[in-house]
């Protein structure tokens, strides 16, 4: 299975509401709950009347478009990763799963899925 760096910069928000959210941008994730509205985007990218952030994120994701059907992909990183002490914050997409790692924790990340049989491009 492939994983494709992004090599970008993510930060985590909560945001008041999607009105300055610039969802133009090339990557930009967003959940709204009756708790709270969240926003992942690059750093450079996030909006001015941000309430809280949490910046030095980087990511990457399962290259392809994941079928409904398979079962357990993201638990097998997950698993991976936390064996390495590396937590996560996982985003799944109609297409796929992106998965973001602190930055001091990156290359680690991607070193032990190489080791565990993983192609990174």
């Amino acid at each position: 299975m492939e994983i494709k760096r992004i090599d970008r910069d993510f930060s985590i928000c909560k945001i008041p509401d999607f009105s300055q959210v610039d969802l133009n941008t090339e990557y930009c994730f967003f959940g709204k709950t009756d708790e709270e509205n969240s926003l992942v985007c690059p750093t450079e990218d996030v909006p001015p009347d941000v309430i809280e952030r949490d910046d030095g994120w980087k990511c990457f994701r399962i290259q392809g478009v994941l079928d409904f059907s398979l079962v357990g992909i993201l638990a097998e990183i997950a698993t991976l990763l936390a064996a390495g002490q590396i937590g996560i914050f996982a985003i799944s997409t109609y297409h796929t799963d992106y998965i973001l790692t602190k930055q001091f924790h990156y290359e680690k990340a991607l070193q032990i899925l190489a080791e565990n049989g993983y192609d990174i491009i």
